[in-house]
C-alpha cells in the first residue's frame, strides 16, 4: 500500500495558494502551504513531502534560493518553480540549479496535473525501485562511473539535456538511459535523427499537419511531439536542423506546445526534450550555425560521454558483450577472444569508438573459421589491407592511409570500399560463382555472403 502524497506550496498570494490547494486536493494529495521562505524551511525541517511548488518571487527571498536549499538538505525532493509567463531565463536557471521543472503563469490546470504526477512518480521510483533498473551502459572505469552517477541524477528530472561525445560513442544509449531511470519510462522515448529527416518534411515530422494543409496532405498526421507524449523526445545531430526550424523548435520547447502544419490553433505537449550531436554546438553558434537562443535552451545540463579510448579499461567487458549479441542475432554459438586480441583492441585508439569496435567484432565474428578469435580476425585498421593498385597512389604511406580515411568520412567506410573493390573484382573473374570466389579469397560460402549483404553486393 503506497503511502500518501503530500505537497509543499510556497506563494505569498492567497488566490495562487488556494487554487494549488484545491488542484491538489482533487488528486488526493495533501497540501501544507507557506507564504515565504522562512516558513518554508521550519516546514521542510519538521516532514517529508512528495513535491514542491513555490512561487520564484516570495517576501524574504525567491524560488531559487527555495531550490538550491531542497538540493543540499532534500536532495531527493522534486521541486517546480512558478515563473511568470515569458520569464524563460529564470526557468532556466532554476533547472540548472536542480529544479525539478518549472510552470508559467497563469498556471494551467491541466500542464499542473501532468507536472505534479511525473514529479510524484520519480519520487516513487526513487523509493521503491532504485535498484531494480540500471543505466543501459557496460563499463566500470572511472569515467563510466561518473557517467552513470550523472544519469541516475538527470533521471530524477525533466530539465533538457545536451548529451555530447564522438560519433559512435554512445550518445543515444545514454539519452534511453535517462529516460528508462526516469518517471516517463512507462512512455515513449522516440529519436529523431536531425539530419536524416529532408528539409522539406522536418516541420510536418516534428509537428504533424491537418489534412489538406499541403499537397500530398491526405490525412492529419500527429507528428513526432505528439507521438512522444508524456514520454521523452531525442534530437540526435541536433546541429543540423536549418535555422528556420531551430526558431520552431525553440518555440515549442518554450511555450510547450506545437503547432500542426495547416492547423489554426497550437497543441499543449508534455514532452521531455535530450539532445546530441558529435559537433561542438557553441563552435556552431559563433558560427552563425545554430540559434544562440536555441543553444542556451537546449544546454541547461550538458552531459559528456567520454570516448572509448579514454575508457581503455572497459574494452575487454564490451567486447564480450557486443560479441554475444552479434552470435545471439546469429542464433549461433559466442566465440571467444584470445588474449592476444583483448589486448590488440585494448591498445587501438578507436576513432569511431563503441559503433567502430562492434563493426570489428560483427565482421571478427563472420569470417573466424574457430571458437576463438585471434588478432589476425580483427583486421584493425593498423594493419588493415593496403588500398588495391586502381587507388591513388604518390608515396604518402601512412598519410595517404589516414588522408583517404578523412575523405571517406570514417575508417569504416574507407574499409568497407576496399573490401567492396575487392570482392566486385574477384566475383568478375570468377563471372559471379560465389562458391568459386569464396574459395580464391579464402573464405567460407557463409562469410563471403554475409559480407556481400552487408555491402549491398547479394544479386539474389
Amino acid at each position: 500500500m503506497s503511502e500518501s502524497k503530500t505537497a509543499l506550496v510556497i506563494d505569498d498570494e492567497p488566490d495562487i495558494r488556494e487554487l494549488l490547494e484545491i488542484t491538489l486536493g482533487r488528486m488526493h494529495i495533501e497540501t501544507f502551504s507557506v507564504e515565504n521562505v522562512a516558513q518554508a524551511k521550519r516546514l521542510l525541517a519538521e516532514r517529508d513531502f512528495s513535491i514542491c511548488l513555490t512561487d520564484m518571487k516570495l517576501p524574504d527571498g525567491n524560488g531559487l534560493e527555495i531550490v538550491e536549499y531542497i538540493q543540499l538538505h532534500h536532495p531527493r525532493l522534486p521541486v517546480a518553480v512558478i515563473t511568470a509567463h515569458g520569464n524563460v531565463d529564470i526557468a532556466i536557471d532554476s533547472m540548472k540549479a536542480g529544479a525539478f521543472d518549472f510552470i508559467s503563469k497563469p498556471v494551467d490546470l491541466t500542464a499542473l496535473r501532468k507536472l505534479v504526477n511525473t514529479a510524484v512518480r520519480a519520487t516513487e521510483l526513487e523509493t521503491t525501485n532504485r535498484e531494480d533498473k540500471q543505466p543501459l551502459l557496460t563499463g566500470e572505469s572511472r569515467a563510466m562511473k561518473q557517467l552513470v552517477n550523472s544519469i541516475q541524477k538527470l533521471a530524477r528530472s525533466q530539465a533538457p539535456v545536451y548529451v555530447s561525445g564522438e560519433s559512435g560513442a554512445g550518445k543515444e544509449l545514454v539519452a534511453r538511459s535517462i529516460h528508462n531511470l526516469g518517471p516517463r519510462s512507462n512512455k515513449p522515448f522516440i529519436a529523431v535523427n536531425c539530419g536524416a529527416i529532408p528539409r522539406e518534411l522536418l516541420e510536418s515530422e516534428l509537428f504533424g499537419h491537418v489534412k489538406g494543409s499541403f499537397t500530398g496532405a491526405h490525412q492529419d498526421k500527429a507528428g513526432l511531439f505528439r507521438a512522444a507524449e508524456g514520454g521523452t523526445l531525442f534530437f540526435d545531430e541536433v546541429a543540423d536542423l536549418p535555422l528556420d526550424m531551430q526558431v520552431k523548435l525553440l518555440r515549442a520547447i518554450q511555450e510547450k506546445k506545437v503547432r500542426p502544419v495547416g492547423a489554426e490553433s497550437e497543441t499543449a505537449t508534455d514532452v521531455r526534450v535530450l539532445c546530441a550531436t558529435h559537433k561542438n554546438l557553441e563552435n556552431e553558434v559563433s558560427r552563425g550555425h545554430f540559434r544562440q537562443d536555441l543553444f542556451y535552451r537546449l544546454n541547461v545540463i550538458q552531459l559528456n560521454v567520454p570516448a572509448l579510448r579514454h575508457r581503455k579499461e572497459d574494452i575487454s567487458a564490451l567486447a564480450c558483450e557486443l560479441l554475444e549479441k552479434i552470435a545471439s542475432s546469429a542464433g549461433a554459438p559466442t566465440p571467444t577472444l584470445s588474449g592476444n586480441a583483448i589486448s590488440a583492441l585494448e591498445n587501438y585508439s578507436f576513432p569511431g569508438n563503441v559503433r567502430e569496435l562492434e563493426n570489428i567484432l560483427e565482421r571478427a565474428f563472420t569470417l573466424c573459421e574457430h571458437d576463438t578469435i585471434q588478432t589476425e580476425d580483427l583486421h584493425l585498421p593498423d594493419s588493415a589491407p593496403k588500398p588495391p593498385p586502381s587507388s591513388p597512389v604518390g608515396g604518402g604511406g601512412k598519410v595517404d592511409y589516414y588522408q583517404n580515411c578523412l575523405e571517406h568520412g570514417s575508417i569504416d567506410e574507407y574499409l568497407e570500399e576496399i573490401e567492396r573493390e575487392i570482392l566486385c573484382k574477384t566475383l568478375e573473374s570468377c563471372r559471379w560463382n560465389k562458391t568459386q570466389a569464396a574459395k580464391k579469397l579464402g573464405v567460407t560460402f557463409r562469410s563471403l555472403r554475409y559480407r556481400l549483404q552487408k555491402l549491398g553486393l547479394d544479386k539474389e
